[in-house]
């Protein structure tokens, strides 16, 4: 019976991936449910899942150690392999008391910065022996893809120790010239802050954090990055402002001022991004990248981070892109509708005024 489980489960898998669809939703009393370029759409010809199909797909894809912590905690984040091509991040969980799945797909091999139509310029962040990195976004916009993009290129380019915590792990670095130990919560350590807590101690060049979760990780990448490491990591936030304020705002008061001053002085950029439906099929995104000048740094000091965003408009020169000016350059190509970059702006008077602008220039 479990092997019948798992060849319906390869079956779903196989076909989310020949779909080109980013996530697979399982749950009982629905039919299986691909995500394709943001859109859900039900498998049709598949028949209605009962709970005994999702008892049967958690015994295949859960240890005994993970069904236990499941029980005990209704919902649970995991990685598995299936048979060495596909790559699968998963969260398993009850609503009415009853079993869902919600599996990401996972590319097996990291995808470099060119090959995701990534701006160029982040190729400088990985150029640096220090300073705190943020890729931001929403939910399953790309931000792990981009960040396993970026500690990719440090791989083949650096003679560094990379250390990674994650919980699940996603993309499987195959160390290059750098030596590379993947962590992940609940099989590798006991918890995301106790494996951080214990990371200075490994000597690392390069620390890759899955995700910033409470003040505790940030205050560890803060003082990682104080004191000579490079730190990659993500956020849930919109923009380079709104992230800033979120790091700052997640401390009480009192220590506000002090890790104020410690962001201020290792954070050496924030990218973030959007993927937008393209007009051709696929997705193709839009970023925002801040490089922390001089400018942005007082700004951070002195609390005054709604000038950031002035900051960044104002700075394309130093290869600093607003959200806005690359929505309207993807317009411009032809690569997006004017639609959805509306749909995905944060300002959507300041992109009309770029599209009217690109528009009696003749571009």
């Amino acid at each position: 019976m479990a092997q019948d489980y798992k060849t319906k489960m390869g079956q779903y898998l196989e076909l989310a991936k020949s779909q080109g669809a980013s996530d697979l939703h399982l749950g009982v009393g629905k039919k299986p449910t691909l995500r394709i370029d943001g859109t859900l759409l039900q498998l049709a010809k598949e028949p209605i899942l009962v709970k005994e199909d999702l008892d049967g797909f958690i015994d295949v894809l859960l240890s005994p150690e993970q069904r236990k912590i499941f029980i005990d905690q209704k919902e649970i984040d995991f990685g598995f392999t299936f048979e060495e091509k596909i790559r699968c991040r998963a969260n398993a969980y009850t609503q009415k008391s009853l079993i869902s799945i919600a599996i990401r797909l996972i590319a097996m091999d990291v995808r470099g910065i060119e090959e995701l139509s990534l701006p160029p310029i982040l190729h400088e962040f990985t150029k640096l022996s220090q300073g705190f990195f943020l890729v931001v976004g929403p939910a399953g916009h790309g931000k792990s893809t981009t960040l396993a993009a970026i500690v990719d290129e440090i791989n083949h380019k650096r003679f560094d120790h990379i250390i990674t915590v994650e919980d699940p792990i996603e993309y499987l670095f195959s160390p290059d010239r750098s030596l590379i130990d993947q962590r992940e919560v609940g099989v590798d350590t006991v918890s995301f802050n106790k494996a951080l807590r214990s990371v200075l101690r490994q000597d690392p060049d390069v620390i890759m954090i899955g995700e910033m979760r409470d003040p505790e990780s940030i205050s560890i990448a803060l003082t990682a990055a104080e004191t000579g490491h490079l730190v990659f990591s993500t956020l849930h936030t919109n923009n380079t402002s709104q992230t800033i304020d979120r790091i700052i705002d997640s401390f009480p008061s009192g220590q506000q001022g002090q890790i104020r001053s410690q962001l201020a002085s290792t954070l050496v950029g924030i990218m973030s991004q959007r993927l937008i439906p393209r007009i051709e099929g696929g997705r193709v995104p839009a970023a925002e990248i801040m490089f922390a000048n001089a400018a942005v740094r007082n700004l951070i000091r002195e609390d005054k981070t709604y000038q950031i965003d002035l900051v960044i408009e104002t700075s394309s020169e130093d290869g600093m892109i607003s959200l806005n000016r690359s929505l309207a350059t993807l317009v411009k190509k032809r690569e997006i509708t004017q639609e959805n970059a509306y749909l995905y702006s944060l300002n959507p008077t300041e992109l009309k005024n770029l599209l009217s602008g690109s528009s009696q220039l003749g571009l």
